[in-house]
């Protein structure tokens, strides 16, 4: 674990140091080919410094930042688009400290910042998150399925897939809502919430669109939905562009989850993660013509049994195309052990604090 923090503070390092030369080179370079071509050999960097790493909490996670969200946000910078482009007046630059931040770290920063947090269970302290009992919630629904794994021999293998499946989301919005929460005290801003409760989707559009890993949606939409709808819109017209437009959009996704399954399992794509996407991708462009083959109508179907056709899809083909390639990765495996080291590593830093207060206390 030694080797794993040295190696986390060499590729954050490199990773901060990188993002100040593109900082440097957006404020010389225009925006186009010639800006493009001095950024090339940092999102070259990108994609391989997340090799230095093997732990799914550090590894992991630093891939999805690093070598899918920052490099996204050059490509968009490049073409003078994407958060990290200057905003137009009056609104000034971003300053380094902040476009290091933004650049390097899942969080958005924008004007609808604190009603996300209000509509989201607010009262984040003002930081544009959910509310602290939400996250503390979330945490200890996790901490409960740590009896179950002791127990999963016994264990029917669908249970233990679905307390995968929580472990996985649960695990997923607490850690980025922390690097959220940490990134914006210390530039002193407020940010938004990843996740907007996805079990509560009432359409596959809304849940990929409005509630499941938000930042990754605000990435997408600039860098491949808006072209590639703006194309098609002369081939089939601008009432069926958004179709080939999501579907390139899903399919660009499942790539770059392929990519962030090697870099946790370093084993050779099986593509059974790029069907999941690609499945989702069909079903949202049948979900989109349905809707507007019934609009005009009064049949629509009631929330609750929506919500639970929603995720019921969600469920079904993330059992069958998205939870092997993870397993097979062993990534629920890694998670558990660091999940465990983590809390061995709070109980004997509370019993070395328990102790030093005795000592204070009692005068010795």
């Amino acid at each position: 674990m030694e080797t794993e923090l040295q190696n986390l503070v060499f590729v954050w390092i490199s990773v901060v140091t990188a993002q100040i030369y593109c900082r440097y080179i957006s404020n010389l370079v225009h925006v186009g080919p010639k800006r493009l071509f001095f950024f090339l050999p940092v999102i070259l960097l990108f994609l391989l410094l997340p090799l230095r790493l093997t732990t799914i909490s550090l590894g992991g996670l630093t891939a999805f930042f690093v070598a899918w969200l920052c490099n996204f946000k050059l490509l968009l910078l490049a073409c003078g688009k994407g958060p990290l482009a200057p905003p137009p007046p009056p609104s000034p630059p971003l300053s380094l400290p902040l476009f290091v931040a933004v650049a390097s770290l899942p969080i958005k920063i924008g004007p609808s910042t604190g009603s996300a947090g209000a509509k989201n269970g607010g009262g984040g302290d003002g930081d544009g998150l959910k509310s602290p009992a939400n996250y503390v919630t979330k945490c200890l629904l996790v901490v409960s399925l740590f009896p179950l794994y002791q127990r999963s021999d016994y264990v029917h293998e669908k249970v233990m897939m679905m307390a995968y499946s929580i472990h996985m989301y649960l695990g997923l919005e607490v850690a980025l809502a922390a690097v959220g929460a940490a990134a914006g005290r210390l530039i002193g801003v407020a940010v938004e919430p990843q996740f907007d409760e996805p079990y509560l989707a009432t359409s596959l559009q809304d849940f990929w669109g409005r509630r499941w890993n938000l930042m990754v949606t605000s990435i997408l939409r600039p860098s491949v939905y808006d072209p590639v709808r703006s194309a098609s819109g002369r081939f089939v017209g601008r009432q069926w562009a958004s179709l080939p437009a999501m579907l390139a959009t899903f399919a660009v996704s499942a790539l770059m989850h392929e990519l962030i399954f090697y870099y946790i399992g370093r084993k050779e794509p099986a593509w059974v993660v790029t069907g999941f996407f690609l499945l989702h991708g069909v079903a949202v462009v049948a979900e989109v013509v349905a809707k507007k083959a019934l609009r005009g109508t009064r049949w629509r179907l009631p929330t609750e049994v929506s919500r639970l056709l929603t995720v019921g899809f969600v469920v079904v083909t993330g059992f069958w195309l998205f939870l092997p390639p993870l397993l097979r990765c062993d990534a629920v495996a890694k998670a558990r052990r660091e999940t465990i080291a983590v809390i061995e590593c709070v109980k004997g830093l509370w019993s070395i604090l328990r102790f030093i207060s005795f000592n204070v206390i009692s005068g010795h």
